[in-house]
């Protein structure tokens, strides 16, 4: 998808609509299910008190994100190979394994906000909706076929229907007084409501929506003059105020009905499914539940989409590492549904709602390792040039980041000291357990923090692996091709592959040896002893070929082996051979056929070392 979608267009209307996208693919993750448990906590347990911690948190997301895409449009590297490019290997190392633990946090809230939503529409057991939910990734997945512009549109789809979906709750729940809306506004933390407040800004400013933002924006045809950097950059600030601003009324959409549905009548929401079930009763409207269960849907699909997206691209920048987009949402989804399924089973729909709030919980404890190393990057002149941050947003930055810390370390020091008091005769072993961790994490946020003034023999220690040999396509040795093996099916695509294999012959004076197993049931038996009719034509046919090709003056050597499996017999011949270069015309089919016909060709690459070239005809 890196550079698909152009951005030339003159007009400056078709230029923002060419650069919208990024970001609503990111603001999908404001709005997850995440969010939904500790917004309707906060504002069931606590009114508007806690609204303020809503705009401040969208405030630091629009700041955050947009340095972020600033960061992916000027260095064309996302946050995580900035990282890897920057660090030592073991900080790298340490940095991806925390970004997956927040993934998989993220991934969890996804799970149960599924799950609880196909209880609500279908009465699908809990547990068996957190099951189901695996299977949402191959059919999400396939989007990705489809190019960055088709995945945006079906993500705006799913944004409008849950802005719509909570718009016509409020008007049936009716509109609260600005004196309300605005005594929310006034900043205020206690030791009761900060487990909530931290969770709210956990859910809020998601640590890998940075990682991913960064990448998406390449997406974009951008030039590689300031210039059109500059255009970029003010472009996605505009796609980033938008998109997140949408967000923010989502979430403010929630807690205020919370405020007006369940805060003025002293009903505090301890789980989703309890707030669905006093919905209709509440705002009189049968509807009402349909519709918050709709959304509800609607919120986790679309953040299963992104936090697929933001997981790939965070193997492939700190390890160099890809897989197969199934392969990797398999294993997220199943690290998520694990923790999610004992859950229900041992705990029921309480303990899910409690896991939501602390996988928010988790996201925000994670924020500091993403945040800081962000605002170092954007910092630097030597990385940015003339768009590294002004004074003002460095300080602004930097407050976010401070404060992020600050109730990170509250919240902490609160956790701890509860499960400490509560965990009895086993303290001990509590503490034995969380000392080094708290240590080793403590340790790394130090070297984040002050790696840019660390000595420079310690800051270079780990190599770049991202940076590319210098002096590429110079002093390159030209390889010579002396044995040229080409496995033959009997088919019209062999036509093709002895065409290219004869020309490369040719030029180098190579010999070419015609490989072709036989598979049938006597060959089978009998083996090299076999004789039948299609034995026979087949000979024949090797011998018409080798003939042609004497002609033109080319070696070549008939081979002819028996086997039930032709992949192994060609992978065993050319362990033998040792050959310069294997020349296979591709067999044409994909999909259902490759199940029915198999694939010879993916069977033989992976077991080899030889070059492999690969032939299809035109037809």
């Amino acid at each position: 998808m890196h550079s698909t979608v152009p951005t030339s267009q003159r007009s400056p209307w078709r230029r923002l609509f060419a650069f919208a996208g990024p970001a609503y693919l990111v603001s999908v993750g404001y709005m997850d299910p995440g969010n939904w448990a500790t917004d309707l906590e906060g504002g069931a347990r606590f009114g508007y008190e806690l609204l303020w911690v809503l705009v401040l948190s969208n405030l630091m997301a629009i700041l955050l994100q947009t340095l972020s895409a600033r960061l992916g449009i000027v260095t064309q590297r996302d946050l995580a190979q900035a990282c890897r490019e920057t660090y030592p290997r073991p900080i790298s190392y340490a940095l991806w394994f925390l970004c997956e633990i927040a993934i998989a946090a993220c991934d969890l809230a996804e799970v149960l906000g599924a799950a609880i939503a196909l209880n609500l529409l279908f009465h699908i057991p809990l547990l068996t909706g957190v099951l189901v939910t695996a299977a949402d990734t191959l059919l999400l997945l396939w989007f990705t076929r489809l190019g960055i512009r088709v995945i945006e549109s079906f993500i705006l789809a799913l944004i409008a229907v849950i802005a719509g979906c909570f718009l016509i709750e409020l008007f049936w729940a009716g509109v609260p007084l600005f004196t309300q809306l605005a005594h929310g506004m006034v900043p205020r933390i206690t030791e009761q409501n900060l487990f909530i407040a931290v969770g709210i800004l956990g859910a809020t400013v998601m640590p890998h929506n940075l990682y991913l933002h960064s990448a998406l924006v390449q997406t974009r045809r951008i030039g590689k003059s300031d210039d059109e950097k500059r255009t970029a950059c003010k472009f996605n600030l505009i796609d980033s105020t938008i998109a997140l601003n949408a967000a923010l009324l989502v979430n403010a959409a929630i807690l205020v009905l919370a405020v007006m549905v369940f805060f003025k009548r002293g009903i505090v929401v301890t789980q989703i499914q309890q707030a669905n079930q006093l919905l209709a009763p509440l705002l009189g409207v049968s509807m009402a539940g349909i519709l918050f269960a709709v959304a509800l849907l609607c919120s986790g699909q679309s953040s299963t989409l992104t936090g697929t997206m933001a997981g790939q691209i965070v193997m492939e920048g700190f390890l160099n590492f890809r897989m197969r987009p199934w392969l990797r949402r398999l294993i997220t989804r199943t690290v998520a549904i694990i923790p999610a399924a004992f859950t229900v089973y041992l705990a029921g729909e309480h303990g899910t709602y409690q896991l939501l709030l602390l996988s928010q919980v988790i996201l925000n404890m994670q924020l500091p390792f993403a945040v800081i190393p962000l605002i170092q990057f954007t910092n630097s002149r030597q990385r940015m040039g003339i768009f590294a941050n002004r004074l003002w947003v460095q300080i602004l930055a930097w407050g976010a980041a401070v404060l992020i810390l600050v109730l990170d370390i509250w919240l902490v020091m609160l956790s701890i000291g509860e499960w400490l008091k509560d965990a009895g005769p086993r303290r001990v072993w509590l503490e034995l357990l969380l000392l080094p961790v708290a240590t080793a994490l403590l340790l790394l946020l130090m070297w984040i923090i002050f790696q840019p003034v660390l000595p420079g023999w310690l800051r270079k220690f780990g190599r770049a692996p991202l940076e590319l040999p210098k002096a590429v396509g110079t002093n390159l040795l030209s390889p010579l091709y002396q044995k040229i093996l080409v496995p033959l099916d009997h088919t019209e695509r062999d036509r093709e592959a002895i065409a290219h294999a004869a020309a490369m012959a040719k030029q180098h004076h190579a010999t070419l040896y015609l490989l072709h197993v036989e598979e049938g049931v006597t060959s089978q038996v009998y083996g090299p002893l076999s004789s039948t009719a299609e034995v026979e034509a087949g000979g024949e046919y090797l011998r018409g070929i080798a003939n042609e090709l004497q002609k033109q003056q080319v070696a070549v050597e008939m081979v002819v082996r028996h086997s039930r499996n032709p992949k192994d017999a060609i992978v065993r011949y050319a362990r033998e051979l040792q050959p310069d270069l294997i020349v296979m015309g591709a067999h044409g089919h994909k999909g259902l056929k490759d199940i029915i016909f198999g694939t010879t060709i993916n069977a033989v690459r992976h077991k080899l070392k030889a070059p492999l070239l690969v032939v299809r005809g035109g037809n």
